[in-house]
Formats: structure tokens, sequence, C-alpha cells
């Protein structure tokens, strides 16, 4: 006995999950639901971008920032913001991710309406009307044709499928840990801003040291400024860390390890038995 052989009662189960699949195809009752998971998660990607590139932009503020001090009647320059760097770079890759992910709920917005197209359905209409055929006749179908089946399969529902698991499994995981740390990226954007040195006047007949004078009050304690200003930093690289990874599951990860599941489900349910004869 043949393991991999369905007796009838498989093979008109399998016909008629078939039928329901075409019947899908056609009606696409998931291609809405999928789309409005795109422009959601689209729109977040494209919210966090915006708070990165304007963490960014203070911190590279606050980095230039220069504070001029007399300590003992001589004139020094100094540029404490310098010590931000490393997390000005972390901020850096976070805004390129950031890009990439919203560049990533872009394709498959596109991808969801390339596999909607009229004709895919058609195709696999007609792969899944002869791979039935060929399933209740004496002959095994061709290699060939499960084959086809299955990548027609993929390219109609798969993204739909991916978008919507992806997403639920946001929502169900990670959705309040995006909401807390997108808050906090957007807090510490402000308070760096409270916190820098307001910009220096633009008195042409004022030399150097003058101009740099009045961005930082006389009694000002500069080391306890800029000690706020490393701390308010810091404090959002665990909530950057946390974004970063929250997106690479939902555009990456997740998404490839769903693929590869239906991918893997369809080969085996359509392609491996349908080379047995009845």
């Amino acid at each position: 006995m043949k393991t991999a052989e369905l007796n009838i009662a498989q093979r008109i189960g399998l016909a008629t999950l078939l039928a329901i699949m075409v019947a899908c195809s056609w009606l696409a009752p998931l291609d809405a639901a999928a789309d409005r998971q795109v422009d959601a998660g689209l729109k977040r990607a494209l919210l966090t971008f915006a708070s990165a590139r304007a963490l960014n932009a203070i911190i590279s503020v606050v980095q230039g920032t220069e504070v001029a001090i007399e300590p003992a009647g001589v004139g020094v320059i100094l540029t404490p913001g310098q010590a931000l760097d490393p997390v000005n770079d972390l901020v850096e890759q976070f805004s390129n991710l950031m890009l990439v992910a919203s560049v990533s709920f872009g394709v498959q917005k596109v991808l969801i309406s390339i596999g909607a197209h009229w004709l895919v359905s058609l195709l696999l209409s007609m792969a899944a009307l002869v791979w039935a055929l060929f399933q209740f006749s004496a002959k095994p179908a061709p290699g060939w044709l499960a084959s086809v089946l299955v990548v027609l399969l993929m390219t109609r529902f798969a993204v739909p499928v991916v978008t919507i698991g992806a997403d639920g499994l946001f929502r169900t995981f990670m959705a309040a840990d995006y909401q807390s740390s997108q808050q906090l990226i957007d807090t510490s954007t402000g308070n760096l801003a409270k916190l820098n040195p307001p910009a220096a006047t633009t008195d042409e007949s004022q030399g150097i040291l003058e101009k740099f004078k009045g961005w930082w009050p006389p009694s000002a304690d500069v080391k306890l400024r800029f000690e706020q200003l490393k701390q308010v930093a810091e404090r959002a690289v665990e909530h950057i860390i946390k974004l970063m990874v929250i997106f690479l599951l939902q555009t990456l990860l997740l998404p490839l390890l769903l693929l590869w599941v239906l991918y893997r489900v369809a080969r085996r349910t359509f392609e491996w038995p349908a080379r047995q004869p009845l």
C-alpha cells in the first residue's frame, strides 16, 4: 500500500477544498482586509520614520551645540553634545530601517493588487479544473501541473494571508509595546528640544566668543544640562531597539515564516499526492 495514494473520499475532499479556493479567488474575501492591514502598517511605519528623523535632527543639533566658558579669563569653546554620537548613529540606522519597513508595506500592497488581477484567477481556475480531472482519471497528473497549481495558489493567496496573519500577531503580541515605545520616542524628542540651548543671536558685530556666550546663561550648570540631555537620549535607546525588533518581525521574519509554512502546506496538499493515479 502506497502511503501517498489517496482514496476517493480524500480526492473528493481535496477537490472541494480547491473549488472553495477558486471561488475565493474570484470573490476576494481576503483582499479588502489585507489592504486595510497594509495601510495601517504603512501608516505606523511612516509615523515612526518621521519620529526617528525628528529625533535624529534634534540630537544632531545638540551634538553641534558649542558652549563658551571663560575659566581664569581664558575663552574656551566646548562641544559636550558629541557624547551623544553613538546614540545618534543608532537613531540613523533606526530611521533607515523604518524607511525599508515603509517600502516593504508598499510592496505588499502592490503584490496584493497583482494577485487580485482577474488573469491570475482565470489561470488558477483552469489549472484547478485540469488538476481535478486528473484526480478522477486512471492516469496520473503530470508533475508540472501540480507545481503550476501551487505557484498560482501562492500568487493569489499568499500575500493576503501573510499580511493578515502578521498583523494579527502584531496586534496580539506587539501592539502595546509599539504604542508605549512610539510615545516615549516622541516624548524624548520634545524633552531634548526643551533641554537644548536656544539658538544664538545673529549680531554680526559680535565676535565668535560673544555669540556663544549668549547660548547659555552664565549661572547654568553646563555639565548638568548635558548630562540630562544624555540621559533623555539614552532612555530612548531601549525603545528604539524595541521598535526595530517589532518592525523586523512584522515586515520580514513573520512574513517569511508564514510564506514558508503556506508553501509547504500547499505543496504537500496538492503536489505530491497529485502524481498518484486513482
